[in-house]
């Protein structure tokens, strides 16, 4: 078995980041989503270093081990990008493979659109790249889905964190345990009603989700809880207004796009119009049958889509 080792390292952004490694060779970076950490990428950290390639899966800025700066401001598509590329530098590599599922995502395609020059190829995972909007983003959700949409909800200070770290354990297996439809409907909070609310506990875990991987995401927030993984919600506006130079910049490096047919977060829309802004898409993969977890619930599929994109670039 390919031994996971563990260690921290310091980029050009200032932030000490926790990594998790295996393998030695080219470097592909892998960015979690809300709300992982290294450990989501258990399974690919040793498929890629058993192929020949240096995987590398950090806990991004704020969470897990990493932990991170009290200022909601600190939080920024500048900041998370920068820390990627910071750890590209930092690791050694002129160049990587971006990989990023969920908010990781959107990493991966800002680190691919901004600085192509170290990136070889990005794989995005449930959130296609969407270009910029015309105008920002909390209002335009607000009024599409309501105040109850979790967008919109995490704006608030203080109340998201408060019941998403009242019991960890459970609000691991709900969220785990949810987005396995496409109805979305884990996505809006019912008037009144908490973020939770619409996950309920499940009777069992999913088959690819044990007690003892719920332990380890516990074991993993132990220090840092949900505050910071929060504050990456809380600049969307900012986010907006910080990439207005980059508004409908091509995404140029290849890539390739990863996604369950089950998941609510992966929309139909933006996945044919892909190629619009990204020109060197390579593919598209749908995993049937699957939801938003993917890296987690088909690790084998993922692992193969991952090796054959990086073995044809």
């Amino acid at each position: 078995m390919t031994e996971i080792a563990h260690r921290f390292v310091e980029g050009n952004s200032g932030l000490r980041m926790h990594v998790a490694e295996a393998g030695e060779g080219p470097l592909v970076l892998l960015l979690h989503g809300f709300p992982e950490c290294w450990y989501s990428w258990r399974h690919q950290l040793a498929a890629l270093a058993g192929a020949g390639f240096h995987a590398v899966a950090p806990d991004q800025r704020g969470y897990a081990r990493t932990g991170g700066p009290a200022d909601p401001d600190q939080y920024t598509i500048l900041h998370t990008a920068g820390d990627a590329v910071g750890l590209i530098d930092a690791l050694g590599a002129d160049r990587a493979v971006v990989v990023g599922h969920d908010w990781g995502a959107p990493v991966a395609w800002a680190v691919a659109q901004m600085r192509p020059d170290k990136v070889r190829g990005v794989v995005g995972m449930s959130v296609p790249h969407r270009p910029r909007s015309s105008r920002p983003p909390v209002e335009a959700m607000r009024r599409r889905f309501g105040d109850g949409f979790y967008m919109v909800r995490f704006q608030q200070p203080d109340v998201p964190e408060a019941e998403l770290d009242r019991d960890r354990a459970a609000t691991f297996r709900r969220l785990f345990g949810g987005l396995s439809d496409a109805s979305g409907a884990a996505l809006v909070a019912p008037e009144g009603g908490g973020f939770l609310d619409n996950s309920p506990e499940p009777g069992e875990l999913p088959g690819w989700l044990t007690e003892e991987d719920i332990a380890a995401y516990v074991a993993e927030y132990a220090d840092s809880g949900f505050t910071g993984p929060i504050n990456w919600y809380r600049n969307l506006d900012r986010n907006w207004n910080l990439t207005a130079a980059w508004h409908r910049a091509p995404v140029t490096p290849p890539a390739l796009f990863v996604y369950g047919d089950q998941d609510p977060v992966s929309a139909p829309d933006a996945v044919a119009r892909l190629r619009d802004f990204v020109p060197d898409l390579r593919g598209t993969v749908p995993l049937a049958g699957c939801g938003h977890w993917l890296q987690q619930e088909r690790p084998a599929e993922v692992n193969e889509a991952l090796l054959t994109f990086l073995r044809d670039l």
